[in-house]
């Protein structure tokens, strides 16, 4: 039977996963197969479930229990829901809730970068993304554009952070990805070789060759490195790559936002296969 448990008293401690834990308490680097993370939204907590994903409790609208989250509720019996109206909601959160409902959950474990690159053609490599923004819009991208998989360098951006969660639409829940752990093989330059990989660096330089050049498009196994805001790959990444790519932009524009460039590296890298 469904567990609905109407909110009361703002303070108990079932709802400090909503109200006062931050992301870096939920991830726990302590022990990260311990963490916990918010999905946002019935779509996105629909493909995290879908995913193998375990819930531990929902926040919902009280229309949300009846309406859109209804059937996540149903299929989730044991899970407690808590719910109240939206403005109650939002004094607890301190943020308007997406589509009415959150779901706290505990983190995958993550899976090996071998097994990320097994059997794929396409790889999106991240160096240092800070942003859960363009983490979550990249991830979005690389489910749409045919990419099979992303590995981050350490310091990127959580991809399970709730706004990048959310920015993705659930993405990250159907992309297969994992951190790079071997901080001497920068970027993963080493393993993406040894896997069978050709690597191309996005960086904007004079020594490039274009985004629709034939023999980049021709590769059978690429990977796509894409580097921090502002100031891009390192210059050790770039170096380490087999292609240096630009994309040709108009009108003066010397550069594109880290989600923008990967949208189009993915859609033109994603379609051409041998």
């Amino acid at each position: 039977m469904t567990n609905i448990v109407p909110i009361s008293d703002f303070s108990a401690p079932e709802l400090d996963v909503y109200a006062r834990l931050t992301e870096v308490q939920l991830l726990n680097r302590q022990d990260p197969h311990k963490g916990i993370f918010i999905a946002e939204s019935p779509k996105v907590i629909q493909r995290a479930l879908d995913a193998g994903c375990e819930p531990i409790s929902f926040l919902a609208e009280w229309k949300q229990v009846e309406g859109e989250a209804g059937a996540l509720i149903a299929r989730c019996r044991e899970v407690p829901v808590y719910a109240a109206e939206a403005s109650v909601l939002r004094q607890l959160t301190g943020f308007p809730m997406t589509r009415g409902a959150l779901c706290a959950m505990r983190r995958p474990r993550l899976l090996e970068a071998e097994a990320v690159c097994r059997g794929a053609r396409r790889i999106a490599v991240l160096e240092n993304v800070v942003n859960p923004t363009n983490v979550g819009a990249i991830f979005r991208s690389a489910a749409a554009l045919n990419i099979d998989g992303v590995l981050l360098t350490a310091d990127c951006s959580d991809p399970l952070y709730r706004r990048a969660i959310r920015v993705s639409m659930g993405t990250v829940f159907q992309v297969p990805w994992t951190y790079l752990e071997d901080k001497e093989d920068r970027a993963g330059i080493g393993l993406l070789r040894r896997s069978g990989f050709r690597t191309a660096a996005m960086a904007l330089r004079e020594d490039t060759v274009s985004i629709d050049d034939p023999g980049l498009m021709k590769e059978a196994r690429l990977a796509i490195v894409l580097g921090t805001e502002g100031e891009g790959l390192s210059e050790e990444t770039i170096a380490a790559c087999d292609y240096t790519v630009k994309i040709p932009m108009s009108h003066g524009v010397d550069s594109l936002n880290v989600a923008a460039a990967s949208a189009v590296a993915f859609w033109q890298l994603g379609r051409s296969f041998p």
